[in-house]
C-alpha cells in the first residue's frame, strides 16, 4: 500500500481570526493615541496637555492608554520619535533627488531649515523635547533619526576632493557638522523671525560650503589645508 504523503500527515492549523482582529485593533488604538497626542502636544505643549484630553480625543479609555504606554512621558517620546523620523525622511528624499555633492548639501540644508520652521517640530522637538526627555535621551533620539543624513552630506562633499580620509575622520567631520546644525536649527526655531534666521543660516553654511568647494576645485591637499590653518605663533 502506498505511503501517505507527509502533507496529509501534518494537521492543518486553523487560522485565529479573533487574534488577528485584536492585534489590528490594538495597533489602531496605539496609532490613534499618538495621532491625537501629537496634535495636542503641538498646540498646547507637553505641560498643557492632559491624559484625559488625549484619551477623550482618541475615544479610548485610560486603561487602553496604559496598555501601550507607561504614562504621558512615554507617549510624548513616541510622538517625538515619529516627528523626528518623518522629518528625517523628508530630508532624505531631498538628498536622494540630487547627485551633485554641492547641490545635495544645499538641498539638504534647505529641507532641514524648512522642517525646523514648522510649528509641530518647533514645539515638540525643539521646545519640549530636551526638557521632557532629558538632554541625553533627547540627543540619542535626535542622532538616531537625523545623523545619517548629516553623514551622507559630509561624505558627498568631502569625497568630492582627492582627499584620502578614513572613516573615523569622516565621522569626526560629520559629528562637528551635526552639532553645528543642531544649534543652527534651534536658533531658527526659537527666533522671533524664523524666516530671517533661516536665511542667515543658509548664507553662513553656504559660505563654508563654497570654501570647501574652492579647495576641491583647486585640487588642494588636505594636509596643506590643515598646516596652513596653524596659528602664526606655531610656525617655525
Amino acid at each position: 500500500m502506498a505511503k501517505a504523503s507527509v502533507s496529509k500527515l501534518v494537521p492543518k492549523v486553523p487560522g485565529v481570526p479573533g487574534a488577528t482582529r485584536r492585534a489590528s485593533y490594538s495597533a489602531s488604538t496605539k496609532r490613534a493615541l499618538i495621532d491625537v497626542a501629537e496634535g495636542l502636544f503641538a498646540d498646547h505643549g507637553y505641560a498643557g496637555t492632559s491624559l484625559d484630553a488625549i484619551v477623550s480625543g482618541a475615544r479610548v479609555t485610560k486603561g487602553a492608554l496604559y496598555h501601550h504606554f507607561s504614562g504621558k512621558q512615554a507617549l510624548f517620546e513616541a510622538v517625538f520619535e515619529r516627528v523626528e523620523i518623518e522629518s528625517a525622511k523628508r530630508i532624505q528624499k531631498a538628498l536622494r533627488s540630487e547627485k551633485d555633492p554641492w547641490r545635495k548639501a544645499s538641498l539638504g540644508l534647505r529641507s532641514f531649515l524648512a522642517v525646523v520652521r514648522e510649528g509641530t517640530y518647533r514645539r515638540i522637538v525643539i521646545q519640549d523635547g530636551p526638557a521632557v526627555l532629558g538632554y541625553e535621551r533627547y540627543r540619542e533620539q535626535e542622532e538616531r533619526s537625523t545623523f545619517a543624513n548629516v553623514v551622507e552630506i559630509v561624505r558627498a562633499t568631502l569625497e568630492a576632493g582627492a582627499w584620502d580620509l578614513d572613516e573615523d575622520m569622516l565621522q569626526t567631520f560629520a559629528r562637528i557638522f551635526f552639532g553645528a546644525m543642531s544649534a543652527a536649527g534651534e536658533s531658527v526655531a526659537t527666533a522671533v523671525d524664523p524666516e530671517a534666521a533661516a536665511q542667515r543660516v543658509e548664507s553662513a553654511v553656504g559660505f563654508l560650503l563654497a570654501g570647501i568647494q574652492a579647495l576641491v576645485d583647486q585640487g588642494t591637499d588636505l594636509e596643506t589645508v590643515i598646516t596652513g590653518a596653524a596659528a602664526p605663533g606655531d610656525e617655525a
